[in-house]
């Protein structure tokens, strides 16, 4: 029964705890953009672009007239 009075008490500040950081996360905006991440996963955004490929009379500098 002793024990009870020391981890109710305990239990208490934990769940504050807990509030405070869950209130502090929504207030900064965590929870506001759920789906990018699970995009960033799909589509890798660091693989480098290649260039164009030039026409025939691009590369030998031909005008159109």
């Amino acid at each position: 029964m002793a024990s009870l009075y020391l981890l109710i008490p305990i239990a208490i500040i934990f769940v504050c705890i807990a509030v405070a950081i869950f209130i502090w996360a929504v207030k900064s905006e965590q929870f506001e953009d759920l789906e990018r991440q699970g995009y960033d996963i799909l589509f890798d955004e660091n693989e480098e672009k290649q260039p164009a490929q030039k026409t025939d009379d691009e590369q030998t500098g031909k005008d159109k007239q």
